[in-house]
């Protein structure tokens, strides 16, 4: 029995340094233990809840600041920025994003916590979305947590930035948009 608790420890720590935002929920059912299991594994070993992980990750590893909107308007938490790179967020759905008869998310928070992504990579003090073509490939329901990856692909004709934003549940794509931004160093003088 012990050495099953070694190994599941063990297991378990490569699986939170692989996947530093998966929930107890998730691992208990990767697993096949309770949550309760999982939250005694990790005091043993020392590895704060998901809350403190995702502070230290924020912290420790984002040092840029968000230049084209304040980060509280950001739809969902941002835990990681490369100014006119990458950037990523994740937004758990809770009850206040889904509809009440079937508990599905509402697609336009998907579209929020996209374009909101869209604007805070760009580096620049005004950023806008002058246009975005977005497709919709699962629903997402209460509980999951979507996490979204955006990255500046370059420049459209017009000289506009263009980012691409791809949001998942489980490493399984919910969500993908093209934003075409606006910024206003490349559009000075322009009517």
């Amino acid at each position: 029995m012990k050495r099953n608790k070694q190994e599941r420890q063990a297991r378990l720590q490569e699986k939170i340094e692989q996947m530093p935002f998966i929930t107890d929920e998730e691992l208990a059912k990767t697993f096949g233990v309770s949550i309760q299991t999982i939250r005694l594994d990790r005091m043993e070993l020392s590895i704060p809840e998901l809350r403190e992980r995702i502070k230290f990750v924020a912290t420790n590893q984002w040092n840029e600041t968000v230049k084209a909107l304040p980060l509280d308007e950001v739809i969902g938490e941002v835990i990681d920025l490369e100014l006119d790179q990458k950037a990523i967020s994740i937004l758990d759905i809770r009850e206040e994003h889904v509809f009440s008869r079937n508990r599905i998310a509402r697609g336009h928070h998907l579209f929020a916590q996209a374009n909101s992504l869209a604007v805070a990579v760009i580096n620049d003090e005004l950023a806008l979305t002058a246009k975005s073509e977005i497709q919709f490939k699962r629903q997402v329901k209460q509980g999951e947590r979507v996490v979204a990856k955006a990255s500046v692909e370059g420049h459209d004709e017009k000289g506009r930035t263009i980012v691409n934003v791809v949001s998942s549940v489980e490493s399984e794509p919910v969500f993908s948009g093209n934003f075409i931004m606006y910024r206003s160093n490349e559009h000075k003088g322009e009517s």
